[in-house]
């Protein structure tokens, strides 16, 4: 079943002042009541760093338990979210959808490593948005690794698209690690990549490879299955 999609602004300076942190909660809970046909970015574009960090995170958790979330464009001149804003706070909501076998955690409270492989799109937006989180006991950290033979303690892997042409070795290496791996752009998950992130028409898609994260070892959600493009490796 096609993903509902999730609309996303091109960047805009961000806002000089910050709301109170009421606000932002109040904004998220209003972009959730709203449904799927109304627009949450005229609420986000009052916020700004932190603050819209914490409302896109609330916003998306919310997402996770009934799909139904929809972030569009807004008018034109508001401040809305980035795309790799609202892609940070996707990463960070694979930690609390995602299971990982024990043998992936040294102690039970080990961090949760978000790690980043190539070029790096988000800036200090995915650190913003993880800190001071934590998800089954393991806090959140997020980590930039150089090479695929640094990336032996994350457990979430971004893989850039400046690493489109060693995406094979990439996975070679990883294979039997349970090292969930997320790229953003066209065709990884059928590459064996777990996680695509697709942006078409101003929203992010999630096209998923259950094969390849069950492999290992790994166990998706039903709930960020349910709104997911489910594919296989090599197909269409």
């Amino acid at each position: 079943m096609p993903s509902e999609g999730y609309g996303y602004r091109h960047p805009q300076p961000a806002l000089s002042r910050f709301l109170p942190v009421a606000s932002s909660l109040r904004a998220a809970g209003a972009a959730v009541a709203s449904g799927p046909e109304a627009s949450s970015a005229s609420a986000l574009k009052r916020l700004s760093g932190r603050e819209r960090h914490r409302a896109l995170r609330i916003a998306l958790v919310c997402w996770a338990a009934c799909a139904a979330l929809l972030w569009s464009a807004g008018p034109a001149g508001s401040a809305g979210p980035t795309e790799y804003q609202v892609k940070a706070v996707f990463l960070f909501n694979f930690s609390r959808f995602v299971d990982w076998p024990e043998q992936a955690f040294a102690t039970p409270s080990t961090p949760l490593a978000i790690c980043v492989l190539g070029d790096d799109p988000f800036g200090a937006d995915l650190d913003e948005v993880v800190r001071g989180e934590s998800s089954n006991g393991h806090p959140l950290k997020v980590q930039r690794v150089a090479s695929v033979e640094d990336a032996a303690g994350c457990h979430i892997l971004f893989i850039s698209p400046s690493e489109q042409r060693r995406l094979e070795g990439i996975l070679e290496t990883l294979k039997g690690r349970s090292i969930l791996t997320v790229a953003d752009g066209e065709g990884f998950a059928r590459r064996g990549v777990m996680i695509g992130l697709k942006t078409e028409a101003n929203r992010v898609r999630l096209n998923i490879n259950l094969k390849a994260a069950e492999a290992a070892g790994l166990t998706i959600s039903s709930k960020l299955l349910r709104p997911a493009v489910i594919v296989e490796s090599g197909t269409g």
